[in-house]
Order: structure tokens, then C-alpha cells, then sequence
């Protein structure tokens, strides 16, 4: 054997064995960098209590459903999630605790449930409302890595990924139309500054929201500031807790003159997949583009 093929034999060896040692590398313990700082989860965990609708979509997209044992009162999906009375709104650290968790994921940062979880040394992972769909991705990849399912995690988000470009590349930019995206019938909404608005954005809308001025990323808008601002397009997210429809809306006073009434462009959608930044953002995103071919139609 010649001193050329002895060494590429060596280094071909060696390149295999830190493969091998990498592949071979335990997944636990793992340090997780959440909204709450250093999360440091020393055995993958069994007995998972989430306080998170969109985490629960989450865990269960990436196959980790089996170690979640209670969700709380608004995780609705899938059906199979062992949904309970805890409130992701008011936790309760003592009512989580009866659950014996090795993990409570939530969306939550009360003053009172990190401390006292803290206490009895159970991890925590703060996961709040991502305010972009970048902010999604990077969510999922901290439930993937500390759940032990940080390669499924992975392909998730390369998956939506790939199902969002396809939806915004099936239509044609939306330039020039406005919208208008209700959270309730008291005209509350959410800017392009939310993960909301950017898919929207992405589709290239104007947002009516954008300069309601001075109230946060989700405003209150006014009636009048509707009508003045004439959208093209309505959404409405709130017709599962409030029983809004394209009829209800069109019955509000003076909404007989926005455009969007006139033309049939008040599309009604589940508050759910409109409102959680989970893996059904994709769903969302495929329904802006309906709304898209409709209003070029």
C-alpha cells in the first residue's frame, strides 16, 4: 500500500469515527435557550403539561404527543390532545404541579407560575406569541431539541417552508389592496409587526392597522376608521368565539359602503388557524392566497 492510500485510508477512517461519535452523542442533558433564558432538561422527557395552544400543535406535529399527559383549556388540536381545565390565560402553578411534570412548556410569563415551577424544580419553557413566522420556526426547533425531537422539529419547519413559497408563489402579488384582519367585533386587529400581519405581508397587502398609531401591535381601530379607510379585503377571525360572518358584518352600520362588502370580499376563518403560530400557519397562509385569487378574479 502506497503512503498516499495508507493516509487517505486514515483520514477516511477518522472522518467515519467522529461521524459516528456525533450520531452516537446523547441527546440528554440539553440546554434549550427559551423566552425564560437557559432551560437546562437533563432526561427527555415523560410527563409534559403544556399551557400553550400552539405548542400543543406543536409537540403533537412533531411526534411527542405521547409524552404529553395534560394541555390546557384552549388546546382543541388535534382531538387526541389530553386536554383539561388548566388555563394557559391564569396559570396555576399548584394545578400544573398535580400532574407531576418533568416539562411544562407555556406561553405564559406570569410572575407567579416561573418562579414557583422554579421552586420545585420542574423546567419550563416560555414560548409566547411569536411575533414573526421566523420567530415560529425558532420555537419549534426549542420544543424539537427539548423533547428529543429535534430532527422532526427540523423537517417541520423545512416542510412549512417549502408549503408556504409554494402558496405565495400561486398567485399574483396583491399590490395595492388593503385589509383588514378582525380579532373581534370590537375591531380589535393586529399590525404587519405580528406574525398575523407578515403573512399578509407577504403577499404584498396593505394593512389597515399599520397606521391606527399609537396602540400597540394589536389595536383597537375604530368604526369610523374602518369606513375612512375603505379595505379591500375582510377577515374575520373570530367566528368561532364570536359567531361572526360575512352576513353579521355586512347588518353593521354604514358597512354596506366598504368595499369589501360590495365585492364579496369578507372571508370568515377559525379563529384557531388564524390566530396560533404553529405548524397550521401553513393553513392560514393557503387561505390569504385564496383570498388573493379571489379579490384578481
Amino acid at each position: 500500500m502506497t503512503q498516499h492510500r495508507l493516509i487517505g485510508l486514515i483520514v477516511g477512517l477518522s472522518v467515519l469515527a467522529s461521524a459516528d461519535a456525533v450520531a452516537a452523542k446523547p441527546a440528554f442533558p440539553v440546554t434549550v435557550r427559551a423566552a425564560n433564558g437557559a432551560v437546562v432538561i437533563k432526561h427527555k422527557p415523560r410527563r409534559i403539561v403544556v399551557l400553550s395552544a400552539s405548542a400543543t400543535e406543536t409537540l403533537f406535529a412533531i411526534g411527542a404527543g405521547r409524552q404529553v399527559i395534560a394541555v390546557d383549556d384552549q388546546s382543541n388540536y388535534p382531538a387526541s390532545a389530553p386536554r383539561t381545565k388548566l388555563s394557559s390565560y391564569r396559570p396555576n402553578a399548584e394545578a400544573v404541579a398535580r400532574y407531576k411534570p418533568d416539562l411544562v412548556i407555556t406561553s405564559s410569563a406570569s410572575n407567579k407560575l416561573l418562579p414557583a415551577l422554579r421552586r420545585l424544580k420542574i423546567p419550563v419553557l416560555l414560548e409566547p406569541s411569536a411575533t414573526s413566522i421566523g420567530g415560529a420556526y425558532a420555537q419549534m426547533h426549542q420544543i424539537g431539541a427539548a423533547t428529543g425531537h429535534r430532527r422532526a422539529a427540523g423537517r417541520l419547519v423545512i416542510r412549512m417552508k417549502r408549503d408556504i413559497a409554494a402558496a405565495v408563489r400561486s398567485v399574483p402579488k396583491a399590490r395595492g389592496l388593503s385589509v383588514f384582519h378582525e380579532l373581534s367585533p370590537d375591531y380589535y386587529s393586529a399590525t404587519s409587526k405580528t406574525f398575523i400581519g407578515r403573512v399578509y405581508a407577504l403577499f404584498g397587502f396593505r394593512n389597515i392597522a399599520d397606521k391606527a398609531g399609537g396602540a400597540g401591535d394589536y389595536p383597537q381601530l375604530s368604526g369610523e376608521y374602518i369606513l375612512a379607510a375603505d379595505p379591500d379585503i375582510v377577515v374575520l377571525a373570530d367566528t368561532k368565539c364570536c359567531k361572526q360572518t360575512a352576513a353579521t358584518a355586512r347588518r353593521r352600520p354604514g358597512w354596506s359602503s366598504i368595499s369589501a362588502v360590495r365585492r364579496n370580499r369578507v372571508i370568515a376563518v377559525s379563529d384557531d388557524i388564524a390566530s396560533r403560530w404553529g405548524p397550521r400557519i401553513v393553513d392560514f397562509t393557503r387561505i390569504v392566497a385564496r383570498v388573493v385569487a379571489r379579490a384578481q378574479s
